[in-house]
């Protein structure tokens, strides 16, 4: 019974903060979708800029500080390969200024493996991390890898990843869900201008005489759901590669069979 109550408060304290973490997130996606306050694309530093930043990341961290007491030792191993994975590819097309991100397949490898929770956090770090040491753009998107991590672990959940042709539907899809996501936070905090190549998708439709938070919605229509499919692609051939005892590591991989029909064995104890 004694150890019981603890358990029962660490619970609690992590539903709270993943409960308040959500909540911030979408009153601030509401904010931005029903006020559209004028005067954010000067770079984020107007009021309305800095409330939806911080509405942004606040909300991300919240959420990352109650997914992280879910994880095991071997999820939060592997946790910093996925950041630097997201940080350095990501960094890499935007500097090339290619109209894809790339810099979120740490986020979709870790979601499969270990679950949404450690996703999560491998997500919101990476852009936290990111965003504070490289480049600021990536900060209040932190948010979308959420998304994405969710929809990546329901994916593996449901056995997507046992079937060559399926992950870059499901790539597919949670393109769509993260263009919806991030349109308003790349209109009204950055104008639209948020690097790489999609600007220019922006500046075009903007041209045709498209409203920007139209325009960065349509681009994000183009550019995430490619960028999804690639990702996701590129998880299910790194998941063909991994060798069966790496992935008997995973409890996630093991319980919802992630790549295979069959039952895979649990690790070896250390005595073995």
């Amino acid at each position: 019974m004694s150890d019981q109550a603890p358990l029962d408060t660490r619970r609690s304290r992590t539903r709270l903060l993943v409960a308040a973490g959500a909540v911030i997130v979408v009153a601030t996606y509401a904010y931005l979708v029903v006020a559209q306050p004028a005067g954010m694309a000067d770079s984020g530093t107007t009021r309305a800029g800095l409330i939806a930043m911080a509405g942004y990341v606040i909300g991300a961290v919240l959420i990352a500080a109650g997914s992280i007491h879910q994880l095991p030792t071997t999820t939060i191993a592997m946790i910093p390969v996925a950041i630097a994975v997201n940080i350095v590819v990501g960094q890499l097309v935007a500097v090339l200024g290619l109209p894809v991100y790339l810099d979120s397949i740490g986020t979709v490898l870790v979601s499969v493996l270990a679950g949404p929770a450690a996703g999560v956090v491998t997500g919101i770090l990476a852009n936290v991390i990111w965003g504070l040491t490289l480049n600021p753009i990536p900060l209040p998107f932190a948010v979308v890898q959420v998304v994405i991590a969710v929809l990546a672990g329901t994916a593996a959940r449901i056995g997507v990843f046992r079937r060559v042709y399926l992950p870059p539907v499901a790539g597919l899809v949670t393109g769509v869900a993260a263009a919806v996501v991030s349109a308003p936070i790349s209109a009204f905090v950055f104008g639209g201008a948020t690097g790489g190549g999609t600007g220019a998708i922006v500046g075009a439709f903007q041209a045709m005489g498209q409203s920007l938070l139209a325009s960065t919605t349509l681009q994000g229509l183009l550019s995430d759901p490619l960028d999804k499919l690639i990702t996701f692609t590129v998880v299910g051939i790194l998941l063909a590669a991994l060798p069966s005892r790496f992935l008997q590591r995973f409890p996630f991989a093991r319980e919802h069979r992630v790549v295979t029909t069959a039952p895979l064995a649990p690790p070896p104890s250390p005595s073995e």
